[in-house]
Order: structure tokens, then C-alpha cells, then sequence
């Protein structure tokens, strides 16, 4: 699964934070890159990785498709009870 998504709204410097934490292949190094960070742009950072994150898991959802016949299969058994 291929993951692409747009955060909306961010400033220049949030930006650059974004582009720099995507571009990391391993979680150690976002967390030793975030210790080498003033406390507000650590603090922008994690805002940055749950917004990722959400991003990520709506990306997900947005793919799947209602469950018709899983639906359909509770109906009839709710019917008979």
C-alpha cells in the first residue's frame, strides 16, 4: 500500500519539519533527530507525526468499501430472532 497524503494548513517551517520527518526510513532516527530540537519545534514535531497518523489511518479507511454481504448475513440472522 502506497501512503501519500497532504497536511493542510502548515506554515513554512512546519513544512520543512514534515518534509524532514517523512524522509526518515527508521523510527530511531525522527526520535534522535526531535532530542536535537528547541522545545517548541519538538513540540511542533509531535503535533506533526499525529497529524501523519491521522492522515495515514483516513487514507486507509477511505479505501474500504461498505461490507454488503457481511450486512446482509446479520440481517438475516437478526430476522430470525
Amino acid at each position: 500500500m502506497s501512503v501519500e497524503f497532504t497536511l493542510e494548513g502548515l506554515n513554512k517551517r512546519q513544512k520543512m519539519l514534515a518534509d524532514i520527518l517523512w524522509s526518515f526510513e527508521e523510527w530511531p532516527q525522527v526520535e534522535a533527530f526531535i532530542k536535537t530540537l528547541p522545545k517548541r519545534e519538538k513540540a511542533e514535531c509531535e503535533s506533526l507525526i499525529e497529524m501523519m497518523k491521522m492522515a495515514i489511518v483516513e487514507q486507509c479507511y477511505d479505501g474500504i468499501q461498505p461490507l454488503n454481504e457481511a450486512k446482509s448475513v446479520i440481517d438475516k440472522v437478526s430476522k430470525r430472532v
